[in-house]
């Protein structure tokens, strides 16, 4: 079945917008609450990042959970990973996330979590939405549900992520440059690293309620990588404002995405002997990093783009790490879902294991050229039903050869398809992209 209100990470868009909106938020939490708690009374808990929508919204899940007989902690600005993590320990029904993640601060989503911590399956979102779609009754009043808050939440998971760090190890004596986008990490991610011996210099670390993002943060790590060489730090971190993901900048300003992230990661992993299963990429994954793989002679699958497909994949599979190029990562043997501190934590601690810095690490991973398009489309769809791209995708691939690669996947946040060519020259994948893309854009481009 075709979902009506979820995209590809819960439900996301320009605050006020129908489905981003206090009244329809009400009715997403009293679903929510009637799915998730199974019509019977638990507790739900609802984290958020920094944008100034956040309070609005969680007013309106409270009303719409309590009016579903669910009671409420509220964790107050929590990374995504966070949430997922306390939803675990204190044996919630579900955990609740305010956040558009690395989108700029007038825009606003909301994202779930099972009592595993684990992102709901298709399944449960479709019952939601049967749900919202029934008129709202409120449980009498005696059966009402409670909300408090939870006062050390933030330590709870600054303690969570320290421990996913080798006890045997330490961080003293390297100089980090951490960015934290104005988002959820803020209050977290300088204390984690701090207290694990590091020496800490932090940016993106005032939030106001509108700069989440703004030039800073893992899609900006221009930012970063200027303060790490002004700083002479060995290296800097960026994490996007729901902390979910993040981008690395070696020593000498080089940016490291989250391919070789995954290697760095895989290489200490099976050095170990604890790499179990494939390695799962997604279809936007480079080349090389398979490439980089085979050599270790560690497999390499590809699946959907969206971390939920990625865990999918690996519980099938049994496989303990993946990610995407956008620095989603999963180390499964860790947490349950993307978890930029924790993933930042498995590569550090590789570079020590192996005692080298970032740059020598991601050496291996040889980048192949990747162009990347978004066309903006008047409504959402899925332009490759059209004969006419369906057209343009042929010629691109008979161009390319057995060279390279071409995909086009329509955004399942937000109304854009991504054009991506990959192959060997440069010059020939810019060019096929941009083809591509006004094909696509004189179809149906906005």
């Amino acid at each position: 079945m075709k979902r009506k209100y979820f995209g590809t990470d819960g439900i996301r868009g320009r605050v006020g917008d129908p489905f981003i909106s206090p009244d329809f938020v009400v009715k997403l939490g009293w679903a929510a609450g009637r799915v998730l708690g199974n019509s019977s009374k638990g507790t739900v808990l609802i984290g958020k990042d920094t944008r100034i929508s956040g309070y609005m919204f969680e007013s309106a899940l409270e009303a719409g959970l309590v009016a579903a007989g669910m009671d409420i902690r509220l964790l107050g600005p929590m990374p995504t990973p966070g949430v997922a993590y306390l939803t675990r320990t204190f044996r919630a029904a579900a955990g609740i996330v305010i956040t558009a993640s690395h989108n700029p601060y007038d825009d606003n989503g909301i994202k779930f979590f099972s009592g595993d911590g684990d992102k709901l399956p298709d399944a449960a979102e479709l019952a939601i939405e049967a749900e919202i779609d029934r008129p709202l009754v409120t449980v009498p009043a005696a059966e009402l549900g409670k909300v408090r808050r939870v006062d050390d939440a933030a330590g709870r998971y600054i303690e969570f992520c320290k421990g996913s760090f080798p006890q045997a190890l330490s961080l003293k004596g390297l100089k980090i440059v951490i960015d934290c986008a104005h988002g959820a990490t803020y209050n977290i991610a300088p204390y984690v690293f701090e207290e694990l011996g590091a020496r800490v210099s932090a940016i993106g670390t005032a939030p106001d309620g509108l700069n989440i993002n703004r030039d800073v943060g893992s899609t900006k790590p221009e930012a970063l990588a200027s303060r790490v060489l002004e700083a002479g730090a060995d290296l800097g971190i960026a994490f996007d404002g729901d902390g979910d993901r993040l981008m690395m900048v070696d020593g000498h300003g080089a940016i490291i995405d989250g391919d070789a992230l995954i290697y760095i990661i895989a290489k200490s992993r099976q050095a170990a002997g604890c790499l179990a299963g494939p390695v799962v990429g997604t279809l936007m994954s480079n080349l090389g990093l398979e490439l980089a793989l085979r050599r270790l002679e560690v497999p390499f699958e590809r699946t959907q783009v969206g971390d939920r497909y990625i865990m999918e994949h690996l519980k099938r599979t049994g496989g303990v790490l993946g990610g995407e190029p956008s620095g989603h990562i999963i180390c499964r043997d860790r947490t349950t879902t993307g978890d930029g501190i924790v993933a930042a934590l498995q590569v550090l601690a590789a570079l020590a294991q192996q005692d080298c810095s970032l740059a020598e690490a991601a050496a291996a991973v040889e980048r192949y050229p990747q162009v990347l398009i978004n066309v903006r489309l008047e409504r959402r769809m899925d332009p490759s039903t059209l004969p006419s791209v369906q057209a343009a995708v042929a010629a691109a691939e008979a161009e390319l050869a057995d060279q390279g690669r071409v995909l086009l996947r329509p955004s399942g946040t937000e109304p854009v398809v991504r054009v991506m060519v990959e192959g060997m020259d440069p010059e020939q994948v810019q060019a096929v992209a941009e083809r591509l893309a006004d094909v696509v854009r004189a179809e149906v481009g906005a």
